[in-house]
């Protein structure tokens, strides 16, 4: 029972490989998501901010017309899953990608795999997503996270996202992919906990 040692080059994401963004989990765009029910989609997006949090992963937050005085910040459970610490930039653009200051934090990432929660999925995630694409990275909505205005609209852009290229996940396969080998034990409780937060695993165990 002898595992390689961990990959320095790795296909899979990993978390030395990946970047997070979160983009406009607002009062208004949640109020208007009719893909999915808003209260799992408010918990599987925490599960997905702490799991960033847990394997050190960076993440890039971002919003839309709170400058204006349009729409209001991130909502504050999520606000406060990500910390304080991290910026939250505000756009004018529809397109997070066409935004400068957001644009430049997913570079200086220096990651070329970045994981995407968007809402919606037919505008934010679509469009900054073909964008990075275009520009050669690899995007990974994670699909059960985000949300549309309806289901069809949903389902249609993340067909359009992936016939793109995409690459769809899911939070149990993220938490296995960045997990990857139970000897990293320093993250297993982390993991536990928040699978069983998911319905994953019985909180009878």
């Amino acid at each position: 029972m002898t595992s390689y040692a961990k990959r320095i080059d790795d296909e899979l994401l990993s978390p030395e490989n990946t970047v997070l963004t979160v983009i406009d989990y607002q009062p208004t765009q949640i109020n208007s998501i009719n893909s999915m029910n808003r209260s799992e989609l408010i918990r599987n997006t925490e599960i997905v901010i702490k799991l960033a949090k847990l394997y050190n992963i960076p993440i890039v937050l971002s919003t839309v017309n709170v400058e204006k005085g349009w729409n209001t910040d991130t909502i504050p459970v999520l606000k406060k899953a990500v910390g304080e610490d991290v910026p939250s930039y505000d756009r004018s653009s529809i397109n997070a990608w066409e935004d400068q200051e957001y644009n430049a934090a997913i570079k200086a990432t220096g990651r070329k795999k970045i994981l995407i929660l968007a809402l919606w999925t037919e505008a934010c995630l679509t469009f900054p997503a073909l964008d990075a694409l275009k520009e050669g990275y690899e995007v990974y909505p994670i699909v059960d996270a985000v949300g549309g205005t309806s289901p069809i609209a949903h389902e249609t852009a993340l067909r359009r996202v992936e016939q793109a290229g995409a690459q769809l996940t899911s939070i149990p396969q993220l938490a296995c992919e960045l997990q990857r080998d139970w000897n990293r034990e320093e993250t297993v409780p982390g993991f536990d906990e928040l699978m069983t937060q998911f319905g994953a695993f019985s909180n009878l165990r």
